[in-house]
């Protein structure tokens, strides 16, 4: 009995083949208009209000207005302010230290972890580290507002034990850019260490296997094939960081910070909240907000293209 081979159907291509596939891709596009709204109500509506920055506005003329136009009137006023380079230097400096060692500590982390050969406690501990990403500065600055204390404090009266004076972590302008720096890598870590954990699955196992034949030991094992295998990764995660690096962290320096450690501690965001909310200046602080988000652009285009240009990466 012969048996009819019938060959393979072909795709369809040309107008039908368009047809198909967009009555295919429907339901997807679908699940996407939700989010494509509420970006466009929140994201790009709102764009709307970027003429503040060139205007002398009054609200109640209302957003259109006949507002009196300055022109680059209220960027001359912010740059001309008595603190505005200490308060960039101190965003510069406080964004570059967290991104910096947002890689370090949990890249490292991950790689002590992935040693680790008891199941059991090493899920604790990545549940243990990964909690603080879930909390909120807001409870979060109070839990460092009690911990850090010079008065009654846990990490005060440790130190206390080895003789060492009180220090006000949140008080002193020596030590509370330094603070913001340790407590948000204490609360991000978890989160970007399960991302390298990851990644690290994701490696061949047969590379340690052939690794191992050559003589490497665990330490060249993690060098040649356990960093190589993560360097995607890494480079993903530095690229998207490395576009904020003036958005220091809004939400915990104003629950953390006060008039005190202004020299050391405040930044681009708390400068727009205090002349936009508290003094209603809205064209200088349209006007930051605005040199911002062109400089935040600019460094994530720049980031974006030499991720590409050195490791061939792409977003998109």
């Amino acid at each position: 009995m012969q048996t009819e081979i019938t060959a393979p159907k072909k795709l369809k291509t040309g107008a039908v083949g368009g047809k198909y596939r967009k009555k295919r891709e429907l339901p997807l596009h679908l699940m996407l208009l939700p989010g494509l709204v509420l970006v466009i109500i929140f994201s790009y509506i709102p764009m709307i209000g970027v003429t503040i920055a060139f205007q002398n506005f009054i609200p109640l003329k209302g957003l259109f207005g006949n507002q009196d136009w300055v022109g680059f009137g209220n960027f001359k006023y912010v740059f001309s302010m008595p603190n505005i380079w200490q308060v960039i230097w101190n965003t510069l400096f406080i964004a570059i230290m967290k991104i910096v060692m947002g890689l370090i500590v949990p890249i490292t982390f991950a790689l002590l972890l992935n040693e680790i050969r008891n199941v059991l406690f090493k899920r604790v501990m990545q549940t243990v580290i990964y909690f603080p990403y879930f909390l909120s500065w807001i409870i979060l600055g109070g839990i460092l507002v009690d911990i850090l204390s010079p008065s009654g404090g846990i990490v005060n009266s440790f130190l206390g034990i080895f003789g060492i004076k009180p220090i006000y972590f949140l008080g002193e302008n020596s030590w509370f850019p330094y603070t913001m720096v340790a407590s948000d890598v204490w609360k991000t870590f978890g989160f970007n260490t399960v991302i390298y954990l990851a990644a690290i699955t994701s490696i061949d196992p047969s590379l340690y296997e052939a690794a191992a034949v050559d003589g490497a030991g665990r330490w060249k094992q993690t060098w040649h094939v356990t960093l190589p295998g993560m360097h995607m990764i890494i480079v993903l995660l530095m690229v998207l960081s490395l576009g904020s690096v003036l958005d220091a962290g809004f939400d915990q320096i104003f629950n953390l910070y006060s008039p005190q450690v202004y020299e050391s501690g405040d930044i681009v965001d708390t400068m727009v909240y205090r002349m936009g909310l508290l003094q209603a200046q809205f064209g200088p602080s349209t006007a930051v907000g605005l040199l911002k988000s062109f400089v935040s652009f600019i460094l994530i285009s720049i980031s974006y293209l030499t991720a590409y240009r050195l490791f061939n990466y792409r977003l998109f």
